[in-house]
């Protein structure tokens, strides 16, 4: 243990780790306090660069944005009712009620502290779990990580629900683009229609950034011109952080649920939320207040998503299979250089696997400080004009698109993403089971044809432990998804039924 951890020591101490420290956390915070750009808009431009990197350099700048992002993200979402990423949204409910009534200082230390307190708990229950998945990762043959891939698949459509009939059609669109191009037992072609430029496939990477950035850019582009302002706020900013110690029992509750979560492929950062806010306000002394200034809501929403990053590299990690569309991305990065993700990593290279976690735990620490003086500052990226923003995305995405392959074809593709991506949005549609399919997708063909020659029939699928507890999984979730969906059909006729019956004026 001692020598693993001294050794994943040695790894952070090269100069480019700690650059990369720097940046991811810095540049975090501030892709995060601007509202309408986002991480995964943010990871999917810088994606390409990271190839040219060690993995532990390109992974540490990419989970950087992604940690730290979250911190930002509060900063508009408080002040101006703007989340500055998605999962800010919540932090709206009791933040910006609290900065109305002139609590903006203690607002945000107390979704700081949050932050912070639910990042360092997330990767410290990650290190204690380092052991038992090293002893639990060997257990996975082909048929267990192609079942695990498939649990993947389903927990991510059931996750949208309302719209799972949608998530399952863009998963299964994402399975259709992952198989395009060669073949690569038989090297038969699929789907190429003879183009040439079809033969090697669509790039994953030309994909995301199509998907999430240059849609982005097109939304931004075409919204009405808007520039935001914000007051500075004044106070100790450090006394406003530790107010968060009054509320460690909603920090934990909440920081639990983001762990939980962030393990369950497919879930995230939204579901850990709801769950710790709910039961906060279920929980409270003063559950009026929620939704109306209320400091133990805003500790709970914040809590939550910041702990699920950390918990969102187990499945990564353990099994190689990403539980959303930035661990996705990092995925990537590991096949780049040859690095797999599986059982292997945490029997052969565990203090690898341990500099990422204090990496992480580096990186919450550099974001903590940097907030502390920094707050006021970042109040100017707030104003920034939005076609600005959508223009220097759009020029970045195609200079990392052209970077990888000096491909026009692919800059072309992407863009052809772009225009698919901006109208999923409209359409209000969900993006992420795109990249998901095409990921998880690959590995369950994989990891089925490996398995193949030792399959004899269905029965085989639940002839291990591991496998027969993966089917059951499997088979129970679809089932409690289809008698919800039933549950609430009867409900939703009866309400459109309704609906239709009031006048019109």
């Amino acid at each position: 243990m001692l020598a693993t951890l001294s050794l994943a020591v040695e790894h952070l101490l090269h100069w480019q780790v700690i650059v990369a420290l720097l940046i991811g956390s810095i540049g975090g915070v501030i892709i995060g306090a601007i509202p309408g750009v986002g991480p995964a808009v943010a990871i999917a431009i810088l994606l390409p660069a990271t190839f040219s990197m060690e993995p532990l350099v390109g992974l540490t700048l990419l989970l950087g944005i992604y940690g730290s992002s979250m911190y930002g993200g509060s900063l508009p979402a408080i002040l101006i009712n703007t989340p500055g990423t998605a999962v800010n949204a919540l932090t709206t409910y009791d933040g910006y009620p609290m900065s109305r009534r002139g609590e903006a200082l203690r607002a945000l230390g107390l979704a700081y502290g949050a932050s912070f307190f639910s990042a360092i708990f997330s990767i410290l229950v990650l290190i204690l779990l380092a052991p038992v998945l090293a002893r639990v990762a060997p257990m996975f043959g082909s048929r267990e990580i192609f079942l695990a891939a498939l649990l993947g698949i389903v927990l991510v459509i059931v996750a949208h629900k309302g719209q799972m009939a949608a998530a399952g059609m863009m998963a299964g669109f994402g399975i259709l683009l992952q198989s395009v191009g060669m073949e690569p037992v038989t090297y038969t072609m699929r789907y190429t229609f003879g183009l040439d430029w079809l033969t090697s496939g669509l790039d994953l990477i030309v994909v995301v950034l199509g998907l999430f950035a240059i849609s982005q850019a097109f939304v931004l582009m075409v919204e009405p011109e808007s520039a935001p302002d914000a007051q500075p706020v004044t106070g100790s900013m450090a006394r406003a952080i530790g107010e968060v110690l009054r509320f460690k029992r909603v920090a934990l509750t909440g920081s639990s649920y983001g762990v939980l979560m962030g393990m369950i492929p497919g879930v995230g950062e939204f579901t850990a939320q709801f769950l710790s806010y709910t039961t906060a306000r279920r929980f409270s002394k003063d559950p009026d207040m929620f939704g109306k200034g209320s400091p133990e809501g805003l500790v709970a929403s914040e809590s939550a998503n910041n702990a699920v990053p950390a918990a969102a590299m187990i499945p990564l990690l353990a099994l190689g299979i990403p539980g959303e569309a930035l661990t996705a991305m990092m995925l990537s990065v590991f096949y780049v250089h040859n690095v797999v993700p599986g059982p292997n990593l945490f029997q052969n290279e565990l203090d690898f696997v341990y500099a990422l976690y204090l990496a992480l735990i580096l990186l919450n620490i550099i974001v903590i400080l940097w907030m502390l003086v920094s707050s006021n500052l970042l109040i100017h990226l707030i104003r920034v004009p939005t076609r600005f923003l959508g223009m220097g995305t759009m020029i970045l995405s195609f200079v990392g698109i052209y970077s990888l392959r000096n491909s026009a074809v692919d800059c072309l593709v992407a863009a052809g993403f772009g225009v698919f991506g901006l109208i999923v949005k409209r359409l209000n549609l969900p993006v992420v089971p795109i990249i998901l399919g095409m990921v998880l997708g690959n590995i369950m063909e994989v990891k089925l044809r490996a398995s193949a020659a030792r399959i004899e029939g269905p029965l085989d699928f639940v002839s291990r432990p591991i496998s027969a507890l993966l089917v059951v999984a499997i088979v129970l979730i679809v089932i409690q998804a289809v008698r919800g969906t039933i549950r609430d059909w009867p409900d939703a006729g009866s309400d459109d039924a309704g609906h239709s019956q009031q006048p019109t004026t």
